[in-house]
């Protein structure tokens, strides 16, 4: 028997090393199957994830503008004003920390307020002639 096996190997030396061939067929024109794909480690399937994520971004935030359009331009209304009320403020502040000014303010804020008492407050045909005038301003803006 193991005689034979060896007649066989020195027949077909292919069996020696692990593959099978059969007697008489040309193996160099059968189709091939292309090399298996080498298995992703893992940093290369989370690259492949990001660089998709960020090809695709551009198309996922114009959608979702296109969906939100007018409540992101109201925060973004809402937003500037916070912004510039917070800055004027911070404005104001500062101006007020110089010594002779902050004085200076309140005088001319103090005159302004007496002015418009008397002018507008005191009697009752000015306080009508400041009603005409507010609602006349009222109107130019609203409509009639």
């Amino acid at each position: 028997m193991e005689t034979e096996q060896q007649q066989r190997e020195s027949i077909n030396p292919s069996l020696s090393q692990g593959t099978l061939a059969l007697e008489g067929t040309d193996t160099a024109n059968l189709p091939k199957l292309p090399p298996a794909p080498e298995p992703e480690s893992q940093l290369q399937q989370i690259s492949r994830q990001i660089s998709q994520f960020l090809e695709d971004l551009p198309q996922y935030l114009s959608g979702f503008f296109q969906d939100y359009k007018q409540p992101l331009i109201t925060v973004a209304l809402i937003l500037a004003a916070i912004v510039t009320a917070r800055l004027v403020l911070a404005l104001l502040t500062a101006i007020n920390d110089i010594p002779l000014l902050s004085p200076l303010f309140e005088l001319v804020g103090i005159s302004y307020t007496s002015w418009f008492v008397f002018r507008y407050l005191l009697k009752a045909s000015t306080r009508q002639e400041l009603a005409d005038e507010l609602q006349s301003l009222k109107n130019q803006f609203v409509g009639e």
